[in-house]
């Protein structure tokens, strides 16, 4: 287990880097397997604009 500093990382060593390496390649390999219908850009974009504008006016 090898220790790591804030400017090499930020995981605190190198088997939490690894660890959240596979759980997110994992999940991007469920995410361009899955059938569910696709979410348009700019739609997404606009979602997006939209909670920034909210949280801008708090």
């Amino acid at each position: 287990m090898a220790d790591l500093t804030p400017i090499e990382s930020e995981f605190a060593t190198s088997e939490d880097a690894a660890a959240y390496d596979a759980w997110f390649r994992a999940k991007v390999e469920r995410a361009m397997a899955s059938t569910a219908p696709r979410i348009p850009h700019d739609e997404v974009m606009a979602m997006a604009r939209a909670v920034i504008d909210r949280h801008r006016l708090k």
